[in-house]
């Protein structure tokens, strides 16, 4: 609510980059209930004396440009505003605010990244059986794969020709991703939304993009699985810095569990919550207990074998597909245990085998 020229234009671009279309008004509507309902309203300072008589309400905020205008607080109380905004100190904030109020703004959803303890752990296999198991169960759901190098994680889904965007297209994304935006941008495959890297040349992800397109997937809830790589850059460690539980698969294999410690203590710097997803076969003398005793990190579980699952995958079926399966019951045992933990101190998952 404003008629400073000036004030408005500032407003309307604001409310762009945040993604939400405003409902502009020079005074107070004759009908209350735009005042009354709407998310948010902002007031500038030309327009306070206008308002005084309206009913008090949360989402108030008086906006101007005068870092020195008079009297500004007390206009501020008089409308009930939660807070007084100078522009453009305070534009960043607002536009976070405004894009809050527009997507609304509920419990983040769980985000679990997956990393191999060397090549070839089955990391993305899980990954993929993780999202897609979710997905199976009705829970919104969405798999980022944040491996350059993997070959893109839609390729296992089968879905690498389905229409959407890929990681090229957020490269140069620097501030708010609107979450809405970002899931109906990328492919569905399988009941979930999954962002994978394209076919051309090979694109670096800038930190800030990580972080914005991460940061837009966990406002919308539901669950998030990151398929993350065994080198940790400035990206990946954006991504690790979102997650609320990390799961690092160890083969049964003396070399594996080296070359995983070493995986483990990068990851580790930024992650708090890392714990060992063992895979067999193991080498003589070893079991699940025994290698994330050696670890040094709790033991999420033991992956199964499911020997069907290359020739599945050839028939394209995605891992996990098969919800009578080995590794869909290990996945789902893992989200039953996990999402039974959200709103205590962190996810409850204890052993699954």
């Amino acid at each position: 609510m404003t008629e400073d020229v000036e004030l408005l234009d500032d407003l309307l671009r604001l409310c762009a980059a945040a993604g939400a279309e405003p409902e502009v008004h020079h005074t107070l509507p004759d009908r209350r209930g735009g005042w009354e309902q709407a998310p948010m309203v902002l007031v500038g300072d030309d327009a306070a004396v206008r308002c005084r008589g309206a009913a008090r309400r949360r989402g108030v905020m008086l906006v101007g440009r005068d870092q020195d205008a008079p009297d500004v607080w007390r206009r501020a109380v008089e409308i009930g505003a939660e807070y007084v905004l100078r522009l453009p100190d305070s534009e960043n904030w607002l536009v976070d605010q405004i894009a809050n109020a527009a997507e609304g703004v509920g419990r983040p959803a769980l985000t679990v990244g997956v990393i191999g303890g060397r090549g070839g752990a089955g990391a993305s296999t899980l990954a993929c059986a993780l999202a897609v198991t979710a997905a199976r169960a009705g829970r919104r759901t969405m798999l980022i794969d944040g491996d350059p190098l993997g070959g893109g994680i839609d390729v296992l889904l089968g879905g690498e020709r389905v229409d959407g965007m890929r990681w090229p297209d957020f490269a140069h994304s620097k501030g708010r991703v609107g979450g809405g935006a970002l899931e109906e941008s990328l492919p569905a495959l399988h009941g979930l939304r999954v962002l994978s890297w394209g076919r051309d040349d090979w694109v670096v992800i800038p930190p800030p993009a990580m972080r914005a397109v991460l940061a837009a997937a966990r406002r919308l809830g539901g669950v998030v699985v990151v398929d993350l790589p065994r080198r940790v850059d400035e990206a990946v460690a954006e991504a690790l810095a979102q997650l609320d539980l990390g799961l690092l698969v160890v083969p049964g294999e003396l070399r594996a569990v080296a070359a995983a410690k070493r995986v483990a203590s990068m990851a580790g710097m930024v992650l708090d919550d890392l714990r060992v997803v063992a895979r067999g076969p193991y080498a003589s003398g070893l079991d699940a207990p025994w290698v994330a005793h050696a670890m040094g990190l709790p033991l999420a579980g033991e992956l199964p074998l499911e020997t069907a699952l290359l020739a599945e995958q050839d028939m394209g079926a995605p891992p996990g597909g098969s919800a009578r399966g080995p590794l869909a019951r290990f996945c789902s045992a893992f989200w039953e245990r996990a999402l039974a933990g959200e709103g205590a101190s962190g996810p409850a998952v204890g052993g699954v085998s």
